[in-house]
């Protein structure tokens, strides 16, 4: 089966980098559009930035100029830099990918990660 696993989140503080991992795993045909989202206790999970196999980008506002998502399709790896941090950047922080298995190339399915916490202090 097809599983995505994120990893690199952790506590920093403001101002701070962190980069995250998300690494998919089985029997994996191709990854297709990619991306971060983020959740915040007692709030809904928001877009964070995805990115195309071909690599356009898409930001929220609020991290534009600050996150550079990036990908290794050899290594089925989206990644996540995240510079100039602030508290507000607090959420666990999941992946998400459209993938096509290897079994069946003709569709593909949405997985997500377990999420990853990231918590930036003042």
């Amino acid at each position: 089966q097809v599983q995505l696993m994120e990893s690199g989140g952790g506590l920093v503080q403001a101002g701070g980098s962190l980069r995250l991992s998300c690494r998919a795993s089985g029997l994996i045909f191709s990854i297709n559009a990619a991306g971060w989202y983020r959740q915040a206790p007692g709030k809904q999970r928001d877009m964070v930035a995805t990115i195309t196999r071909g690599g356009i980008t898409n930001y929220a506002d609020s991290v534009k100029g600050r996150f550079t998502i990036s990908r290794d399709n050899a290594k089925n790896t989206v990644y996540l830099q995240m510079n100039s941090l602030k508290p507000e950047d607090t959420a666990v922080y999941y992946c998400n990918a459209d993938i096509k298995r290897l079994s069946t190339r003709l569709y593909e399915d949405t997985y997500w990660g377990q999420g990853t916490q990231v918590t930036v202090s003042s």
